[in-house]
């Protein structure tokens, strides 16, 4: 199986519309040869997760909760904190809500490689606009 490196540019790129996106390239469906069985996807590459953007007033009232487990263990962050934190778990996030829920999540999610600003080391053979 042959495995190419994609590159997405989030800059101005809405969060949900680049991570279907992501998620279908990863998955290997927007190939010819797709098996739903076999992780044929591709890897890929995000830059400038820094610029993403969301619609409507999600900038301030999405809210991302992280559980421990223990009693009072919840911890809550909004877009915009998480965005100046760190914005490439904001990515991570959305792509991993939208591959499916099988063995094969974790596999296609160490090919997702996302970067605050247009610097990687990966050698890109298809390039999305």
């Amino acid at each position: 199986m042959e495995r190419k490196y994609h590159l997405f540019n989030a800059n101005g790129k809405v969060l949900g519309r680049l991570a279907t996106e992501i998620a279908l390239t990863l998955s290997g469906k927007n190939k010819v040869d797709f098996t739903p069985n076999i992780d044929g996807g591709d890897f890929v590459v995000v830059i400038n997760s820094d610029k993403v953007l969301v619609t409507g007033n999600k900038a301030e009232g999405k809210v991302y909760h992280h559980f421990s487990g223990y009693p009072g263990g919840i911890t809550s962050i909004s877009f915009k904190d998480q965005l100046k934190k760190d914005s490439t778990k904001l990515i991570n996030s959305a792509v991993r809500g939208m591959l499916s829920k099988n063995k094969l999540r974790a596999k296609r999610l160490k090919r997702l490689f996302v970067y605050k600003d247009e610097q990687h080391e990966h050698k890109i053979e298809v390039e999305h606009k």
